[in-house]
C-alpha cells in the first residue's frame, strides 16, 4: 500500500470550503477496477464550483475534485486496460460524486476511461480537458445538421473561454468563418489569433430581442452562455440554421420564442458532455486529434499546480480566466 498527494477540500458550516495539499495512503481512494498514476488535471466552471462553496454537487466531504484526468494506468482489474496505457477521463460524475483528478493518483471505473490517441499528450488532453471536449461535441452536432462554412457564419458566444477558445479554433480550421463573442475585448487579438474573422462585443447581445426574428446573419452557433445572449443570437439564427447549447453561465432560463422553429426550421442541440455514451466521446476524441490545431491549444495554456487552485477557482466563476488551465498534479 502507498501513498498519494491531493488537493482535499472540507466544507464548513457556513459552506465555505477550504482546501490543502496532503499526502494520503491509498486505502482513501475510492472503489473502481482502474488506478491511474495522474499527470495533469484541469480548471472548469464546476471545479470553480466545487472549491468555493460546492456548488451542491459533491455529498460527501472530505472530497477530491477535478472532473477531467490525464495519465497513465498504474493498476487494472479491467480487462480492457493495462497498466502504462494512457488515458484520459471527462464527467461520469468524477470531481463531483466521485473522487476526481486533483490527486496523483485516482481509481475509477474503466469504463469511464478513454485511451488516448497517440496525437494527443497528456498535458494537451488536460488543455483540451471537458472544456475542449464539449467544444468538438458542439462543431459535431453543427457539422449533422448540415451547418457547412459554405452555409455562412458561426458565431461563438463566451469565446474567450475554455468552451470558446476551442471552438473557436476548431471552426477555423474546418473552413468556418467565425464571429467570436466576447465580455473582454482586450482579449481580440487572442481571439483573431485562434481564426476567428470578426470580434463582436458582448453588449451587442445583451439585449432582448424586441421581436422573435432579427435579421438572418449566422448558419450555426455554438452557445455557451445562455440567458439573453442565447434569445438575441437565435433570433439571428439563418433558415435551416442550427445552434449547439451547452453553458448556462447567463442562466439557466432565455426569453426565447417559438418562432424561430416553426418560421426558420432552426434546430437547437442540446451538449451533454458528462454522461455521453463511449461511441460518441470517441468519435470526438478522434476528430480532436485531427482538426483542433495543437499550436492553437498550446497558446490558450495558462499552466498551473494544486496549490494555485484555491485562489484561481473565483476567478473562473467570474469569467476572468482565458482558455485553458492545466494543473500538472505533481508539481
Amino acid at each position: 500500500m502507498g501513498t498519494f498527494r491531493a488537493l482535499l477540500s472540507e466544507q464548513g458550516a457556513d459552506r465555505k470550503v477550504t482546501s490543502t495539499i496532503q499526502t494520503l495512503d491509498d486505502s482513501r481512494l475510492p472503489t473502481g477496477d482502474v488506478t491511474v498514476a495522474v499527470d495533469y488535471s484541469t480548471l472548469n466552471y464546476k471545479d470553480g464550483l466545487v472549491l468555493t462553496n460546492g456548488g451542491g454537487l459533491v455529498k460527501t466531504w472530505p472530497h477530491v475534485g477535478g472532473i477531467d484526468l490525464a495519465g497513465t494506468v498504474f493498476s487494472s482489474e479491467n480487462p480492457a486496460f493495462r497498466a502504462g496505457d494512457r488515458v484520459v477521463l471527462n464527467g461520469y460524475r468524477v470531481g463531483e460524486l466521485h473522487w476526481g483528478g486533483y490527486a496523483s493518483r485516482a481509481r475509477v471505473k474503466g469504463d469511464w476511461l478513454v485511451k488516448l490517441p497517440q496525437a494527443i499528450s497528456a498535458k494537451r488532453a488536460m488543455a483540451i480537458g471537458t472544456a475542449g471536449y464539449t467544444a468538438m461535441l458542439c462543431v459535431l452536432a453543427l457539422e449533422k445538421h448540415g451547418v457547412t462554412p459554405a452555409r455562412g457564419e458561426v458565431l461563438v458566444t463566451g469565446a474567450a473561454g475554455g468552451v470558446g477558445s476551442v471552438a473557436v479554433a476548431i471552426l477555423a480550421k474546418l473552413g468556418y468563418q467565425v464571429v467570436a463573442a466576447t465580455g473582454r475585448p482586450q482579449e481580440a487579438d487572442y481571439l483573431k489569433g485562434l481564426g476567428a474573422a470578426a470580434i463582436m462585443e458582448r453588449k451587442e447581445l445583451t439585449e432582448a430581442p424586441d421581436r422573435p426574428l432579427l435579421s438572418e446573419r449566422f448558419a450555426g452557433v455554438v452557445d455557451t452562455v445562455s440567458g439573453v445572449m442565447f434569445a438575441r443570437a437565435l433570433a439571428m439564427v439563418k433558415y435551416g440554421g442550427a445552434a449547439a447549447v451547452c453553458g448556462l453561465a447567463g442562466g439557466a432560463s432565455f426569453p426565447g420564442s417559438i418562432v424561430p422553429f416553426i418560421l426558420r426550421g432552426i434546430t437547437v442541440c442540446g451538449i451533454d458532455s458528462v454522461m455521453l455514451p463511449m461511441a460518441p466521446r470517441l468519435e470526438a476524441w478522434t476528430r480532436l486529434a485531427t482538426d483542433l490545431p495543437l499550436d492553437k491549444l498550446d497558446a490558450m495554456v495558462v499552466d498551473a499546480r494544486l496549490g494555485d487552485l484555491p485562489g484561481l477557482a473565483p476567478q473562473i466563476l467570474k469569467g476572468q480566466v482565458r482558455g485553458r488551465v492545466v494543473v500538472d498534479v505533481n508539481a
